[in-house]
């Protein structure tokens, strides 16, 4: 397996900096659930990291400060397959898919204004319409 894992353009985390366990998955699921243990929490501590700078970091932080504990630990568990190695692979995607949308800025919107001759087509195209549906009634007066 490589030791990094890349996020974006030029960032890649180190595999050292991600702590990765196993415990017993929780649920029904008869023995094999009682003695394997398929259950994997990957743990990335933001504020410690050495691959992002401190912009970063700050914007990561107040994106995911719902997700964070009080140390910074980003925590993913994963217990969706019966296989340790597939819930890994998902962790560290869920990781990945995470810290990428975290780190992600919209762009600014640039406001646009409507031009007199569009606004002055859409206000005919109005009167248009409401001729037509005087010339529907009965009471429409023909002078």
């Amino acid at each position: 397996m490589k030791d990094t894992l890349h996020i974006k353009n030029n960032i890649s985390i180190p595999l050292h900096e991600i702590e990765i366990t196993t415990s017993r998955s929780s649920g029904a699921g008869g023995q094999h659930v009682q003695k394997t243990e398929t259950r994997v929490t990957v743990r990335w501590n933001v504020k410690t990291t050495n691959v992002l700078t401190d912009q970063q970091k700050e914007h990561v932080l107040y994106n995911l400060q719902s997700r964070l504990t009080n140390e910074g630990d980003l925590i993913i568990h994963n217990s969706t397959s019966r296989s340790q190695q597939q819930n890994k692979k998902n962790a560290l995607e869920i990781l990945v898919k995470t810290i990428r949308d975290a780190l992600y800025i919209p762009k600014k919107r640039v406001a646009t204004k409507i031009s007199k001759a569009l606004k002055e087509a859409r206000l005919q195209t109005k009167s248009h319409r409401s001729f037509i549906k005087k010339m529907r009634s009965k009471s429409y007066d023909y002078d």
